[in-house]
Protein backbone atom coordinates (compact mmCIF):
# COMPACT_ATOMS: atom_id res chain seq x y z
CA UNK A 1 0.00 0.00 0.00
CA UNK A 2 1.65 3.39 -1.16
CA UNK A 3 1.38 6.00 1.66
CA UNK A 4 -0.64 9.04 1.34
CA UNK A 5 0.58 12.05 -0.04
CA UNK A 6 1.93 14.71 2.78
CA UNK A 7 1.49 18.38 2.37
CA UNK A 8 4.80 20.02 3.70
CA UNK A 9 4.22 23.46 4.67
CA UNK A 10 8.00 25.09 5.54
CA UNK A 11 7.62 28.83 7.19
CA UNK A 12 7.97 30.97 10.55
CA UNK A 13 6.03 30.39 13.84
CA UNK A 14 4.84 33.92 14.50
CA UNK A 15 2.60 34.89 18.07
CA UNK A 16 0.78 37.63 16.93
CA UNK A 17 -0.47 39.66 19.77
CA UNK A 18 -3.98 41.44 18.38
CA UNK A 19 -6.13 43.55 20.19
CA UNK A 20 -8.96 43.64 22.42
CA UNK A 21 -11.41 46.10 21.20
CA UNK A 22 -13.75 45.72 24.13
CA UNK A 23 -11.41 46.57 26.65
CA UNK A 24 -10.11 49.76 26.00
CA UNK A 25 -6.91 50.98 26.71
CA UNK A 26 -7.15 51.33 30.27
CA UNK A 27 -8.00 55.02 32.45
CA UNK A 28 -5.32 56.89 31.16
CA UNK A 29 -5.55 55.42 27.31
CA UNK A 30 -1.83 54.25 27.41
CA UNK A 31 -2.56 50.57 28.43
CA UNK A 32 -4.13 48.98 25.37
CA UNK A 33 -5.25 45.07 25.99
CA UNK A 34 -3.92 42.34 23.88
CA UNK A 35 -4.45 38.74 23.63
CA UNK A 36 -1.60 36.39 22.27
CA UNK A 37 -2.40 33.66 19.50
CA UNK A 38 -0.25 31.60 17.42
CA UNK A 39 0.23 32.92 14.10
CA UNK A 40 2.58 33.34 10.94
CA UNK A 41 2.14 32.30 7.45
CA UNK A 42 2.94 28.48 7.20
CA UNK A 43 1.44 27.83 11.00
CA UNK A 44 -1.51 29.38 9.58
CA UNK A 45 -1.40 27.37 6.33
CA UNK A 46 -0.53 23.77 8.31
CA UNK A 47 -3.40 24.32 10.97
CA UNK A 48 -5.97 25.12 7.95
CA UNK A 49 -4.95 21.95 6.12
CA UNK A 50 -5.36 19.77 9.37
CA UNK A 51 -8.71 21.27 10.00
CA UNK A 52 -9.91 20.30 6.68
CA UNK A 53 -8.17 16.82 7.19
CA UNK A 54 -5.15 16.57 4.93
CA UNK A 55 -2.13 15.23 5.97
CA UNK A 56 0.32 17.78 6.63
CA UNK A 57 3.34 18.24 8.33
CA UNK A 58 4.84 21.83 9.12
CA UNK A 59 8.28 22.30 8.69
CA UNK A 60 9.15 25.04 11.24
CA UNK A 61 12.25 26.13 13.60
CA UNK A 62 10.81 26.76 17.35
CA UNK A 63 12.17 29.12 19.18
CA UNK A 64 12.51 29.99 22.55
CA UNK A 65 10.74 31.65 24.84
CA UNK A 66 7.30 31.14 27.20
CA UNK A 67 4.69 30.95 23.82
CA UNK A 68 6.46 28.44 22.24
CA UNK A 69 5.13 25.51 24.21
CA UNK A 70 1.64 27.59 22.73
CA UNK A 71 2.52 27.35 19.22
CA UNK A 72 3.47 23.33 19.20
CA UNK A 73 -0.11 22.78 20.74
CA UNK A 74 -2.17 25.17 18.16
CA UNK A 75 -1.02 22.76 15.42
CA UNK A 76 -1.45 19.58 17.27
CA UNK A 77 -4.79 20.37 18.21
CA UNK A 78 -5.34 20.55 14.65
CA UNK A 79 -4.00 17.60 13.56
CA UNK A 80 -0.69 19.09 12.13
CA UNK A 81 2.63 16.61 12.56
CA UNK A 82 5.21 18.56 14.42
CA UNK A 83 8.12 15.98 13.57
CA UNK A 84 9.07 18.89 11.30
CA UNK A 85 9.71 21.41 14.13
CA UNK A 86 13.45 21.76 14.93
CA UNK A 87 14.13 22.47 18.01
CA UNK A 88 16.02 26.18 17.65
CA UNK A 89 17.79 28.50 20.70
CA UNK A 90 16.96 31.49 19.26
CA UNK A 91 13.80 33.78 19.94
CA UNK A 92 9.81 33.10 18.52
CA UNK A 93 8.90 35.91 16.69
CA UNK A 94 7.14 38.59 17.44
CA UNK A 95 4.09 40.65 15.64
CA UNK A 96 1.96 43.29 17.42
CA UNK A 97 -1.38 43.47 15.29
CA UNK A 98 -3.88 46.61 14.51
CA UNK A 99 -6.91 46.31 13.08
CA UNK A 100 -7.92 49.02 10.84
CA UNK A 101 -11.69 49.91 10.21
CA UNK A 102 -12.51 47.20 7.61
CA UNK A 103 -10.70 44.61 9.52
CA UNK A 104 -7.50 44.59 7.90
CA UNK A 105 -4.24 44.14 10.03
CA UNK A 106 -1.00 46.64 10.17
CA UNK A 107 1.73 44.53 11.79
CA UNK A 108 4.94 45.82 14.05
CA UNK A 109 7.17 43.06 13.93
CA UNK A 110 10.04 41.52 16.71
CA UNK A 111 12.16 39.54 14.83
CA UNK A 112 15.87 40.35 14.40
CA UNK A 113 17.60 37.23 15.23
CA UNK A 114 14.66 35.02 15.43
CA UNK A 115 14.99 31.24 14.77
CA UNK A 116 12.53 31.83 11.93
CA UNK A 117 14.98 32.90 9.33
CA UNK A 118 18.22 30.13 10.57
CA UNK A 119 17.34 26.97 8.39
CA UNK A 120 20.06 25.12 7.51
CA UNK A 121 20.15 22.47 4.40
CA UNK A 122 20.95 19.68 7.10
CA UNK A 123 17.85 20.78 8.79
CA UNK A 124 15.65 20.73 5.63
CA UNK A 125 16.59 17.40 4.95
CA UNK A 126 15.72 16.26 8.15
CA UNK A 127 12.33 17.32 8.28
CA UNK A 128 10.84 16.64 5.27
CA UNK A 129 8.33 13.94 4.69
CA UNK A 130 9.51 10.98 2.71
CA UNK A 131 6.07 10.92 1.04
CA UNK A 132 5.69 14.59 0.12
CA UNK A 133 3.04 15.42 -2.27
CA UNK A 134 2.93 19.58 -1.84
CA UNK A 135 5.78 21.77 -0.51
CA UNK A 136 4.40 24.88 0.44
CA UNK A 137 6.78 27.81 1.25
CA UNK A 138 7.05 31.79 1.37
CA UNK A 139 6.53 34.36 3.61
CA UNK A 140 9.10 36.19 5.53
CA UNK A 141 11.24 33.05 5.74
CA UNK A 142 11.50 32.43 2.27
CA UNK A 143 12.95 35.88 1.59
CA UNK A 144 15.41 36.07 4.30
CA UNK A 145 19.16 35.28 5.18
CA UNK A 146 20.89 33.24 5.92
CA UNK A 147 17.73 30.40 5.80
CA UNK A 148 16.58 31.73 2.39
CA UNK A 149 19.14 30.45 0.30
CA UNK A 150 19.10 26.58 2.18
CA UNK A 151 14.88 27.01 0.93
CA UNK A 152 15.80 28.21 -2.46
CA UNK A 153 18.16 24.96 -2.71
CA UNK A 154 15.38 22.50 -1.08
CA UNK A 155 12.95 24.02 -3.64
CA UNK A 156 14.87 23.61 -6.71
CA UNK A 157 16.17 20.15 -5.62
CA UNK A 158 12.09 18.98 -5.55
CA UNK A 159 11.52 21.06 -8.81
CA UNK A 160 14.46 18.78 -10.74
CA UNK A 161 13.05 15.59 -9.07
CA UNK A 162 9.75 16.48 -10.69
CA UNK A 163 7.62 14.52 -8.24
CA UNK A 164 6.32 17.38 -5.49
CA UNK A 165 3.85 19.95 -6.26
CA UNK A 166 5.68 23.39 -5.25
CA UNK A 167 3.37 26.31 -4.10
CA UNK A 168 4.87 29.27 -3.20
CA UNK A 169 3.05 32.67 -1.74
CA UNK A 170 5.30 35.80 -1.25
CA UNK A 171 3.49 37.28 1.67
CA UNK A 172 5.36 40.32 1.56
CA UNK A 173 5.56 42.28 5.05
CA UNK A 174 7.21 45.91 3.70
CA UNK A 175 8.30 46.76 6.61
CA UNK A 176 10.82 43.41 6.94
CA UNK A 177 10.83 43.82 3.06
CA UNK A 178 12.20 46.88 2.84
CA UNK A 179 13.49 50.35 4.78
CA UNK A 180 15.34 50.36 8.14
CA UNK A 181 13.51 47.40 10.33
CA UNK A 182 14.01 45.02 6.72
CA UNK A 183 17.69 46.71 6.20
CA UNK A 184 18.58 45.14 9.95
CA UNK A 185 17.58 41.72 8.47
CA UNK A 186 19.95 42.32 5.92
CA UNK A 187 16.86 42.76 3.21
CA UNK A 188 15.83 45.49 0.61
CA UNK A 189 13.29 45.48 -2.58
CA UNK A 190 16.12 43.98 -4.65
CA UNK A 191 17.04 41.43 -2.77
CA UNK A 192 13.91 40.40 -1.89
CA UNK A 193 12.66 40.37 -5.33
CA UNK A 194 15.44 38.26 -6.72
CA UNK A 195 14.69 35.94 -3.96
CA UNK A 196 11.06 35.62 -5.23
CA UNK A 197 12.13 35.51 -8.32
CA UNK A 198 14.40 32.50 -7.83
CA UNK A 199 11.32 30.35 -6.27
CA UNK A 200 8.79 31.45 -8.88
CA UNK A 201 10.46 30.43 -11.27
CA UNK A 202 10.72 26.86 -10.15
CA UNK A 203 6.87 26.81 -8.62
CA UNK A 204 4.14 25.23 -10.02
CA UNK A 205 1.80 27.00 -7.91
CA UNK A 206 1.94 30.74 -6.85
CA UNK A 207 -0.71 32.62 -4.86
CA UNK A 208 -0.40 36.17 -4.59
CA UNK A 209 -2.11 39.13 -3.19
CA UNK A 210 -2.78 42.18 -5.33
CA UNK A 211 -1.06 43.84 -2.21
CA UNK A 212 1.92 41.81 -2.50
CA UNK A 213 2.38 42.87 -6.55
CA UNK A 214 1.49 46.36 -5.71
CA UNK A 215 4.82 46.29 -3.67
CA UNK A 216 6.88 43.97 -5.92
CA UNK A 217 5.61 45.86 -8.76
CA UNK A 218 2.58 47.66 -8.88
CA UNK A 219 1.00 46.51 -12.07
CA UNK A 220 -1.60 48.71 -13.97
CA UNK A 221 -3.85 45.89 -14.79
CA UNK A 222 -4.92 42.69 -12.54
CA UNK A 223 -5.46 40.54 -15.12
CA UNK A 224 -2.02 41.28 -17.28
CA UNK A 225 0.11 40.68 -14.10
CA UNK A 226 -1.65 37.42 -13.37
CA UNK A 227 -1.13 36.42 -17.66
CA UNK A 228 2.43 37.49 -16.55
CA UNK A 229 3.17 35.91 -13.68
CA UNK A 230 1.86 32.28 -14.97
CA UNK A 231 4.15 32.74 -18.46
CA UNK A 232 7.36 33.48 -15.31
CA UNK A 233 7.12 29.35 -15.09
CA UNK A 234 3.89 28.56 -12.29
CA UNK A 235 1.31 26.14 -13.91
CA UNK A 236 -1.11 28.25 -12.18
CA UNK A 237 -1.33 31.55 -10.79
CA UNK A 238 -3.83 32.18 -7.98
CA UNK A 239 -3.83 36.52 -7.18
CA UNK A 240 -6.62 37.50 -4.69
CA UNK A 241 -8.05 40.79 -4.58
CA UNK A 242 -9.43 41.48 -0.94
CA UNK A 243 -13.26 40.89 -1.13
CA UNK A 244 -12.67 41.33 -5.48
CA UNK A 245 -12.95 38.56 -7.64
CA UNK A 246 -10.02 35.86 -7.52
CA UNK A 247 -8.00 35.78 -10.54
CA UNK A 248 -7.00 32.27 -12.04
CA UNK A 249 -3.79 32.64 -14.65
CA UNK A 250 -2.64 29.01 -16.41
CA UNK A 251 0.13 30.00 -18.76
CA UNK A 252 -1.31 29.90 -22.56
CA UNK A 253 -5.19 30.52 -21.66
CA UNK A 254 -7.51 33.26 -20.70
CA UNK A 255 -7.28 34.75 -17.23
CA UNK A 256 -10.55 33.19 -15.22
CA UNK A 257 -12.14 35.01 -12.23
CA UNK A 258 -14.24 33.75 -9.64
CA UNK A 259 -16.39 35.90 -7.07
CA UNK A 260 -15.60 34.97 -3.53
CA UNK A 261 -18.52 34.58 -0.96
CA UNK A 262 -19.85 37.26 0.54
CA UNK A 263 -19.68 37.09 4.46
CA UNK A 264 -19.66 39.65 7.80
CA UNK A 265 -15.91 40.84 7.87
CA UNK A 266 -14.41 40.54 11.57
CA UNK A 267 -11.23 40.60 10.37
CA UNK A 268 -8.81 39.25 7.57
CA UNK A 269 -6.08 38.36 9.46
CA UNK A 270 -5.12 34.55 8.29
CA UNK A 271 -7.60 34.77 4.88
CA UNK A 272 -4.40 34.45 2.61
CA UNK A 273 -3.57 31.61 4.38
CA UNK A 274 -6.84 29.81 4.75
CA UNK A 275 -6.84 30.08 0.94
CA UNK A 276 -3.64 28.29 0.25
CA UNK A 277 -4.62 25.52 2.67
CA UNK A 278 -8.22 25.01 0.97
CA UNK A 279 -7.05 25.30 -2.53
CA UNK A 280 -3.72 23.01 -1.41
CA UNK A 281 -5.93 20.29 0.25
CA UNK A 282 -8.38 20.32 -2.40
CA UNK A 283 -5.79 19.48 -5.04
CA UNK A 284 -4.00 16.51 -2.99
CA UNK A 285 -7.37 14.88 -2.33
CA UNK A 286 -8.21 15.10 -6.39
CA UNK A 287 -4.82 13.14 -6.72
CA UNK A 288 -2.80 16.65 -7.79
CA UNK A 289 0.75 15.86 -6.29
CA UNK A 290 3.14 16.75 -9.65
CA UNK A 291 2.78 19.36 -11.87
CA UNK A 292 1.71 17.37 -14.96
CA UNK A 293 -1.22 16.43 -12.94
CA UNK A 294 -2.04 20.31 -12.08
CA UNK A 295 -1.36 20.73 -15.83
CA UNK A 296 -3.93 18.45 -16.96
CA UNK A 297 -6.83 19.14 -14.80
CA UNK A 298 -9.78 20.71 -16.61
CA UNK A 299 -10.89 24.30 -15.63
CA UNK A 300 -14.27 22.98 -14.79
CA UNK A 301 -12.64 20.72 -11.41
CA UNK A 302 -9.86 23.56 -10.83
CA UNK A 303 -12.79 26.12 -10.24
CA UNK A 304 -14.34 24.06 -7.86
CA UNK A 305 -11.66 23.49 -5.97
CA UNK A 306 -11.03 27.44 -6.13
CA UNK A 307 -14.46 28.00 -4.71
CA UNK A 308 -13.94 25.56 -2.02
CA UNK A 309 -10.96 27.12 -1.12
CA UNK A 310 -12.66 30.92 -1.01
CA UNK A 311 -15.18 29.69 1.49
CA UNK A 312 -12.84 28.30 3.54
CA UNK A 313 -11.09 31.95 3.62
CA UNK A 314 -14.17 33.84 3.97
CA UNK A 315 -15.43 31.24 6.85
CA UNK A 316 -11.53 32.17 8.49
CA UNK A 317 -12.83 36.27 7.76
CA UNK A 318 -16.31 35.61 9.72
CA UNK A 319 -13.72 34.78 13.23
CA UNK A 320 -11.10 36.95 14.73
CA UNK A 321 -7.99 36.01 13.97
CA UNK A 322 -6.54 33.55 12.26
CA UNK A 323 -9.49 30.92 13.07
CA UNK A 324 -10.01 28.67 10.23
CA UNK A 325 -12.73 26.35 9.65
CA UNK A 326 -12.96 22.31 10.39
CA UNK A 327 -14.20 20.08 6.93
CA UNK A 328 -17.66 19.55 9.24
CA UNK A 329 -18.24 23.54 9.51
CA UNK A 330 -16.81 24.11 5.19
CA UNK A 331 -19.36 21.15 4.43
CA UNK A 332 -22.06 22.79 6.06
CA UNK A 333 -21.60 25.99 4.64
CA UNK A 334 -21.59 24.76 1.31
CA UNK A 335 -25.36 23.13 1.81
Amino acid sequence: MSETPVLAVLGELVVDLLPVPDAGSGPEGTAPQYVARPGGNALNVAVAAGRLGASVRLMARLGTGPLAVNLRRHAELSGVDTAGFVEAEESVSLAVVGLGPDGSPDYGFHVLGAADWQWTDDELARVLPACTGALHVGSISSWTAPGADAIARLVERLHADGGTLISVDPNIRPMLADGPVGGVLGNSGPVVRSRLDRLVAQADLVKVSAEDLAWLEDPADLDAAAAEWADRGPALVLLTDGGDPLRIARPGRPVLHREPPVVTVVDTVGAGDSLAAGLLTGLLGAGVTTRAALEALPDDALLALVDDAALVAALNCTRVGADPPTRAELEAAKR
